[in-house]
C-alpha cells in the first residue's frame, strides 16, 4: 500500500538538527566521546519542593482525572508573578491562559490568527518552532534580521510598506534563542507603534525572563504602555524552574487574543496533570531564592567558557542573558561546516547558526548546559582541534 503524505508535511523535512542528531550517534558509535553543547535542554534539577509536590500528589487517587484547564491557583499565582517582578496588572481569569510547554502556544497561535498566505514577522535568525507555527498556518514568514550592527534589533524602518499592510502577527524574543540579546524599552516602544499603524498582532515569547547575569533584569513586554492593546507574552518554566519535561507555560496579555487560542486549544488537548499544575503554583511563589542561585550556575559557566575560549584565541561576546553564547566564527567557515568538524576534530557539539535562518550564518549557538568542568575540557579539546588560531 502507498502511503500519500499531505503537501504541508514537505515543511516539515529533515532538518540540520537531524543531521547533526545522525552525525552524533555515528560518532558514539565509533567510540568517540562528545560534548553535546548543541540542545537547550536543561542539565539542572527543579527545586527540591516541585519534586516534593509533584511525588506526593501523584499518590492521590483524585490528581488523575481531566484538569482540562488551568486551576484558579495557578492563574492567579501568574498573576502574582507579573505583578511582583514586572509591575503589571493581570486579570487571572481573562488575561491568563495555561499552555502545554510554551512551544504548545507558539505553534497554536499563528492558525487562530493567520490564514494561508498572510504574512509573519518572525525574527532572524530565530527559534524554530515559529517556522513550524508559520507552516501549519499556511502562512509565509518574512524575515526581520537581527545583525549585529543594529545590537540584534529588528529595524522596523526597513520592513516594505506592503509587506507591513499583509502581516497579520508579529513574533519577538527577548532575550531570545538563538541570540540571547537583552530587549530595550525604546524597541518594545518602536513595536507597539508598528503594531498598531499596520493593525499587526504582537507575540513576545519571554521564555528565557529569569536567566540573567546583571542588575539589569529582562524587560517585560507587557510592562509597556500600549501592549495589551496589540498583543501577548507567552512565558515557560521550562527554563526558569528546570521543569522542561513537565511541559507546563502560560501566555499573558490582550484578553481578546488569550480567548481565541483558548478557543482553539480547547479543541485540541485535555489540560495538564494536576500535580504538575501545583507544583508550578509553588515554583511561581516561592522560586525566587532558586532563580537567584539558578543564574549563579549559569553565569559561572558563561564566565568560564567565555573566558576559556577567548584564551584560546575564539573571542566571542559574552552574553547578559539567556543560556546560550551566540559565537561569532573565525573566517573562513560556514556554520555547518564548522558545526561538523568540530565534532569530527574536538567531539564537541554545537549548533550552527543557518539552523535558525539566512542571517544565522557565520554563527554557531553553544549552549550552557554542561558543568564547568565539562566546559573546561571541550575549551581544552577546541584548542587541540585546531580550528581556532592562537593569540
Amino acid at each position: 500500500m502507498e502511503i500519500k503524505l499531505a503537501k504541508r508535511m514537505e515543511s516539515f523535512s529533515s532538518s540540520i538538527f537531524s543531521e547533526l542528531a545522525q552525525h552524533k550517534s555515528k560518532l558514539l558509535a565509533e567510540g568517540k566521546t562528545i560534548i553535546d553543547l548543541s540542545i537547550g535542554s536543561p542539565d539542572l534539577p527543579p527545586p527540591d519542593f516541585v519534586k516534593e509536590t509533584i511525588h506526593s500528589l501523584s499518590m492521590n487517587n483524585n490528581q488523575y482525572g481531566y484538569s482540562l484547564a488551568g486551576t484558579k491557583e495557578f492563574h492567579n499565582a501568574v498573576g502574582s508573578y507579573y505583578k511582583k517582578n514586572y509591575q503589571v496588572d493581570l486579570n487571572p481569569e481573562t488575561e491568563v491562559l495555561q499552555l502545554m510547554g510554551s512551544q504548545d502556544g507558539l505553534v497554536h497561535l499563528p492558525m487562530v490568527l493567520a490564514n494561508p498566505g498572510d504574512i509573519i514577522l518572525v525574527p532572524d535568525p530565530g527559534y524554530t518552532a515559529y517556522a513550524t507555527g508559520i507552516a501549519m498556518a499556511g502562512a509565509t514568514p518574512y524575515f526581520m534580521p537581527l545583525k549585529k550592527e543594529n545590537k540584534f534589533m529588528p529595524d522596523f524602518a526597513n520592513i516594505p510598506e506592503e509587506i507591513a499592510h499583509k502581516a497579520t502577527l508579529m513574533i519577538l524574543n527577548f532575550p531570545g534563542n538563538p541570540i540571547p540579546a537583552m530587549a530595550t524599552k525604546e524597541m518594545f516602544q518602536a513595536a507597539i507603534h508598528f503594531a498598531k499603524t499596520y493593525n499587526i498582532i504582537i507575540l513576545h515569547d519571554f521564555a528565557y525572563s529569569e536567566l540573567y547575569y546583571s542588575d539589569d533584569k529582562p524587560i517585560s513586554f507587557l510592562s509597556l504602555p500600549g501592549s495589551k492593546e496589540v498583543g501577548i507574552e507567552m512565558n515557560s518554566l521550562s527554563k526558569s524552574y528546570n521543569m522542561a519535561g513537565c511541559r507546563i507555560a502560560y501566555a499573558t496579555g490582550n484578553a481578546n487574543i488569550i480567548a481565541a487560542l483558548q478557543q482553539l486549544k480547547s479543541n485540541l488537548d485535555y489540560g495538564i496533570f494536576f500535580p504538575i499544575q501545583s507544583a508550578a503554583t509553588l515554583a511561581l511563589q516561592q522560586g525566587s531564592e532558586f532563580n537567584e542561585r539558578t543564574r549563579s550556575i549559569y553565569k559561572n559557566r558563561r564566565d568560564c567558557l567565555i573566558a576559556g575560549l577567548n584564551e584560546i584565541g575564539w573571542n566571542i561576546e559574552a552574553p547578559q542573558a539567556g543560556m546560550f553564547v551566540w559565537a561569532e566564527l573565525p573566517k573562513g567557515w560556514t556554520s555547518k561546516h564548522f558545526a561538523f568538524e568540530l565534532m569530527n576534530r574536538a567531539g564537541v557539539a554545537v549548533t550552527p547558526g543557518i539552523a535558525f535562518g539566512p542571517s544565522g550564518e557565520g554563527y554557531v549557538r553553544i549552549a550552557l548546559v554542561q558543568n564547568e568542568e565539562t566546559l573546561q575540557q571541550a575549551i581544552h579539546t577546541i584548542s587541540k582541534s585546531g580550528m581556532i588560531s592562537s593569540k
